[in-house]
């Protein structure tokens, strides 16, 4: 017989926290690159106590505590977790699973709405409270719990949106869409400690920490260094001595663990750098989430929901004038909630966006705001609706300046921005077009009422000019596709007469360099001309541009914008058209020798070829992938004309399963040089 007398004392409480314990595998965190115990909200988990004698379930008890943040940290209050005879679905509670002589399984369950965080955690029985301070338990958000306001009811999703670590992140122009990978890395060591480090420099209050709502504002205004000194320093233009070229990133892990260990914000970064980085904060945290890039992508900086282009009286751009941009191409994200604060319907998809754009409510943060508000350009829906809408959906007004100074509208494009929307599709690394999600079709009644609707709510009034000008005569414009650095690029401009009558088409051409945030610098190349047209000709006007004549004027992501405009002389019909085309940067080559076993050394080769005739000067390589090599940077100087130059890495792969090694190259003459091998490790 077991002897139960005395007060029940514990000797020793573990957490059964291993990488391969069921806990971890359970709670889908068996992926961390760290032993604590990491478990997802509003689902149990199991400890093991052991006792200096027997329990007895009949008059022995325990209780646990469990508190956020350090022990005795000022204002921490305990949360503590009663033992109960049933669990009640999504709250706090803690039963014995099973007994064996002086060791004890407890079955704990957490709240479905816990603050995620680190917490500490202690024992109580008869005989008084046991503290280890190695008893740490992070929690986290839960997409697999029913009564989780991010839970999320498609298996496929939660492994792309939660448990992947590898994306593609997508660039250029609408006609040339380009891809890089990227390594989220949320589950390399460091990261997590490094993202709740974000949550406590953000100030949000335990009583928000479980709300996914506040939590992605907060992470919004955090990614980047405005106003709170966040995580990542922006910067458009082009000098990056003191840090890194954005374009050189490879991943998010390097970014997170600089932030970190130093707490101040990292150089540089641009969208597609906020927006990665935000994606691996809200995987981390057990948030669904995605990087999206919009194509054509309006900054209106006025906040009256249209695009707007100004022109002197001969129809040429007034370059200190024209404050809005459209972007090439901007990144932000789309994040997968509830929104018990909204009307119902407005649960499901979120747009936030952590580039430094307009302040909300006084701070650099958007969203997070219902894709489907967006769709149906109801502005009014908070957060932030009518600048993402802006972003999407807004009209591209023309105006041209008169004798008197004022301005006229002379002509209104309606399908200049939010196209091909893209992020990585679900399992595979195919681009999925989500533009549908964020807008009805071009043109369609229901798009156009998005429009009226979010202009009545704005208070601004609809731009008056017909759509399509009454004009017989139309202008298109056609740039060859994938043009490499280095060569010359030739445009050719359409002009068609639709009329019985001869039309006299006076032409300015302008193209300048553009910043894919769509901040041009000025015209450095520009050409004039008259073209006579018979009733019903189509004549084609040609402009080439040599390597010669943009060499020196390039800068990041090597895009350009051609601005045409133009009178016809007989009707007075205005022309305006602005087009943006890139120039494609080479591939990096990676090829892995051997075969990948963990815990076993193997090589990669990464081989560049510089397709100047001109030395590009100090080169470096920036290697990581997740499970596989932790970021590294390998400096190689200076590399002449059309000279390969290859690097050596050797790393040994930590995780098995299918794994992925990125690689960039920059140098102060070109940058946005990408390449990514697939490596399957036993």
């Amino acid at each position: 017989m077991f002897e139960f007398s005395g007060t029940l004392q514990i000797q020793s409480v573990d957490l059964l926290n291993s990488r391969n314990s069921e806990n971890r595998q359970s709670h889908h965190t068996d992926e961390f690159e760290c032993d604590e115990l990491i478990v997802r909200r509003g689902q149990p988990f199991q400890i093991c106590v052991t006792t200096q004698r027997p329990f007895n379930p009949k008059s022995d008890q325990f209780c646990i505590f469990l508190h956020l943040g350090e022990l005795f940290a000022a204002n921490s209050q305990p949360i503590t977790v009663p033992f109960v005879k049933e669990f009640d679905e999504g709250g706090w509670g803690c039963q014995v699973a099973e007994e064996s002589g002086q060791n004890v399984i407890l079955w704990v369950n957490t709240s479905a709405q816990a603050a995620v965080g680190k917490y500490q955690l202690s024992v109580r029985s008869g005989a008084g409270t046991y503290d280890d301070s190695k008893l740490k338990v992070y929690i986290l958000f839960n997409p697999w719990c029913r009564m989780d306001a991010v839970f999320m009811d498609n298996e496929a999703w939660r492994q792309e949106y939660v448990l992947n670590e590898i994306g593609r992140i997508y660039y250029g122009t609408e006609h040339q869409i380009g891809e890089r990978s990227w390594n989220y890395g949320q589950f390399d060591k460091g990261v997590l400690d490094a993202v709740l480090y974000i949550l406590d420099r953000g100030g949000i209050s335990p009583a928000s920490r479980g709300d996914p709502i506040t939590v992605t504002r907060v992470i919004s205004a955090m990614v980047n260094s405005m106003d709170d000194n966040g995580v990542v320093a922006g910067s458009w233009s082009g000098e990056y001595a003191d840090g890194v070229n954005p374009v050189a990133w490879v991943g998010s892990v390097d970014i997170l663990l600089r932030y970190h260990q130093t707490g101040t914000p990292v150089k540089y970064g641009q969208c597609w750098v906020f927006a990665a980085v935000t994606t691996t904060v809200i995987r981390c945290l057990g948030i669904p989430g995605r990087t999206i890039t919009n194509f054509a992508s309006a900054h209106d900086t006025d906040g009256n929901l249209t695009f707007d282009v100004y022109f002197d009286e001969n129809m040429k751009p007034l370059e200190d004038k024209n404050s809005d941009s459209v972007w090439n191409y901007h990144c932000w994200n789309d994040c997968w909630m509830t929104r018990p604060d909204l009307p119902s319907g407005y649960s499901g998809w979120q747009a936030i966006d952590a580039t430094p754009q307009e302040t909300s409510n006084g701070i650099y943060c958007c969203g997070p705001s219902p894709v489907l508000a967006v769709k149906n350009g109801l502005v009014n829906i908070k957060y932030d609706t009518p600048f993402i809408f802006a972003e999407v959906n807004s009209d591209k007004v023309f105006y041209q300046r008169m004798a008197n100074g004022k301005f006229k509208q002379v002509h209104v494009e309606e399908r200049a921005v939010g196209h091909c929307i893209s992020t990585k599709a679900v399992g595979s690394n195919a681009r999925e077009d989500i533009t549908y999600l964020y807008k009805h079709p071009e043109g369609s009644p229901e798009e156009r009422k998005a429009v009226r609707t979010a202009a009545q709510y704005g208070n601004k009034q609809l731009a008056d000019v017909e759509a399509e000008d009454i004009g017989d005569i139309s202008l298109s414009v056609e740039s060859q596709d994938g043009v490499s650095m280095g060569s010359d690029i030739h445009i050719r401009i359409l002009l068609k007469n639709g009329s019985g009558s001869r039309r006299t088409v006076s032409l300015s051409m302008a193209i300048a360099v553009m910043y894919y945030n769509g901040v041009c610098k000025e015209s450095f190349k520009k050409e004039d001309c008259n073209v006579l047209l018979n009733p019903g000709e189509v004549k084609t006007v040609g402009m080439t541009v040599a390597y010669s004549e943009y060499r020196t004027q390039l800068v990041d992501q090597s895009a350009m914008m051609l601005t045409v405009s133009g009178i016809v002389k007989e009707s007075g019909q205005i022309l305006a058209k602005q087009h943006t085309f890139r120039i494609q940067t080479p591939d990096l080559i990676i090829k892995v020798h051997g075969k990948a076993i963990v815990g076993q050394q193997i090589v990669a080769e990464i081989i560049f070829q510089n397709p100047l005739q001109t030395t590009l000067h100090n080169g470096c390589f920036h290697v990581e992938g997740p499970g596989l090599q932790r970021p590294k940077v390998v400096q190689v100087g200076d590399i002449g004309p059309q000279k390969t130059i290859s690097i050596t890495e050797r790393f040994t792969p930590r995780r098995t399963g299918k794994r992925q090694l990125m690689a960039s190259f920059e140098s102060d003459e070109m940058s946005q040089v990408h390449g990514v091998t697939e490596i399957m490790v036993q």
